[in-house]
């Protein structure tokens, strides 16, 4: 008798055993899937207790005929210009700096005929040598040419920098609020389509 008890007791241990192990390791319930209203940022409720197969299913039916209506597809959205605008600033920089080196040119030949003319006086002055002070003068002006050339040369870059970096600001402004124009055009057709079947569009 005291075998059969323990016995009972034992297996009834086991089977409590078992079936906690067995809810433990059962799996999750898969969630539910995302409402196509919600992947567009709006919120859509069913006032007509619609269940949530039909809504879907009205979701699908309503984000075609906005697609349909407005030629816009949010789940494929156009194609930015930056390749265009990227292109067009390239050609602009390879133009200023043809323009910058055409232009500063003479800077070397103008400060060397300004030091020489400069020199030819001081050396007159100083050592009665106007020839002797016209070369030194020549080669300081070369110098001074030099680095007054690099000096426009730096400031023109960082002109068209600036100048290119607003551009592409612009144009991705531009770009994005044509694309927001689109996004609400959009759900407008799909909240025009939903409210007549019996939801409420957020």
């Amino acid at each position: 008798m005291r075998n059969l008890i323990l016995t009972t007791a034992m297996t009834v241990a086991l089977g409590l055993s078992f079936a906690t192990f067995a809810q433990q390791t059962a799996p999750a319930p898969a969630p539910a899937a995302k409402p196509l209203s919600t992947s567009l940022g709006m919120v859509v409720f069913p006032a007509k207790g619609q269940s949530a197969q039909q809504q879907s299913q009205d979701e699908g039916e309503c984000y075609a005929w906005s697609k349909g209506q407005t030629g816009v597809d949010p789940m494929a959205p156009v194609a930015t210009t930056a390749t265009t605008t990227t292109s067009t600033t390239t050609t602009t920089t390879s133009t200023s700096s043809s323009t910058t080196k055409q232009s500063g040119g003479g800077e070397r030949v103008r400060g060397a005929a300004r030091g020489a003319a400069a020199g030819a006086v001081i050396g007159e002055v100083a050592n009665d040598d106007a020839g002797q002070g016209a070369a030194v003068g020549a080669t300081v002006g070369v110098l001074k040419g030099g680095a007054d050339k690099r000096k426009k040369q730096e400031q023109a870059a960082q002109q068209q920098a600036a100048q290119e970096q607003a551009a592409q600001q612009q144009a991705a402004s531009q770009q994005q609020a044509a694309t927001q124009q689109q996004m609400d055009l959009f759900k407008k057709g799909f909240a025009a389509c939903l409210e007549p079947k019996g939801y409420t569009v957020k």
